[in-house]
């Protein structure tokens, strides 16, 4: 054992008696957190045509390489209220689309396993993807439904040891999260690593994916995160939901677009943009050990400045120490 794995087990016990769960020793393979990581925040008020545009801007800034590559997009689609921030905006999820395949992706995907209703069609046609999707020829994948692998899961926090999970996720060269910004009762915060538990399968699982909630939600993310690659990050927060969130809370217009090399970066960015402190979060603070870089001296800013709200994001009752005082 290394002297940093000493340290982040040490800093386990910690956290694992500070939170209730189960983070007493290192629980992952190997440390494989990036020296440095980068983010870009956008500035984007609305949801319109210019988004490609200003999407395309952000992501020459990573010098991304995807020529030939598949990409796959997952965004958040869970169920369909009307007027309720609930899912990654379809402009977004299609702007990004337009943006790859201009970057020379030999294909681009979109996948997604939503949460709460069992038909996705029904999903896909009351939140407007699919009339966008069929408009650009974008194939979509119901990741509830896909052909699946029994794949070892890279850390052990929840016990299982391993998942069944969709091989159309693992046969994609670039995989893409794409999470509404969101606050969430469970976990305190929905992005893109909670936004993974979409590639579940709820045909296997149930819905909403019980056994993850069953095994911590919290733990689960951490596992699924640390087996499932995500290669990049585009945060929908142009209108994001806080209090009794994820399908319950309010809408919050934010005006911004969160880029990332890094999930963990990437939410912890987010994090400090909706007032709350990173390492308070469970899962953002454990993946910060041997995932990604959540601290902000290893983070490198690529466009504007993170600016903490004037007003915290409100939360569930129960999350509101996430908050900076």
């Amino acid at each position: 054992m290394t002297r940093r794995n000493l340290i982040a087990g040490s800093m386990g016990l910690a956290a694992g008696a500070a939170t209730g769960l189960p983070f007493l020793v290192p629980k992952y393979d190997r440390d494989r957190r990036p020296p440095r990581s980068r983010v870009a925040i956008l500035h984007a008020d609305t949801y319109s045509e210019r988004l490609e545009g200003d999407l395309m801007n952000g992501l020459r800034l990573f010098n991304l390489d995807v020529r030939g590559k598949t990409v796959l997009l997952k965004p958040n689609l869970v169920d369909f209220s009307p007027g309720a921030a609930i899912n990654t905006h379809p402009l977004l999820v299609v702007a990004a689309a337009q943006c790859f395949r201009q970057l020379g992706a030999a294909s681009v995907t979109i996948a997604e396993g939503p949460g709460h209703r069992r038909d996705t069609e029904w999903v896909l046609r009351e939140t407007g993807f699919r009339a966008l999707l069929d408009e650009q020829r974008i194939p979509f994948v119901d990741l509830n439904r896909d052909e699946l692998a029994k794949i070892k899961l890279r850390a052990n926090y929840t016990g299982l040891g391993y998942l069944w999970l969709p091989r159309t996720v693992f046969q994609s060269d670039f995989v893409v999260s794409m999470p509404k910004v969101k606050t969430h009762h469970w976990s305190g915060i929905t992005l893109s690593m909670k936004n993974m538990f979409g590639v579940v399968p709820g045909a296997k699982y149930g819905w909403p994916k019980n056994v993850l909630h069953w095994r911590d939600i919290e733990s689960s993310i951490v596992d699924i995160c640390a087996t499932v690659p995500v290669h990049f990050v585009i945060a929908d927060a142009i209108v994001a939901m806080e209090g009794n969130g994820p399908l319950a809370g309010t809408s919050r217009a934010h005006g911004k677009v969160v880029l990332s090399d890094d999930p963990i970066a990437a939410d912890a960015t987010c994090a400090r943009l909706m007032g709350f402190e990173p390492e308070r979060i469970a899962h953002v603070r454990e993946t910060a050990k041997f995932l990604g870089n959540a601290a902000p001296e290893l983070i490198d800013l690529l466009a504007h400045p993170i600016t903490s709200p004037e007003t915290p994001f409100r939360t569930a009752p129960e999350f509101e120490y996430l908050r900076v005082r």
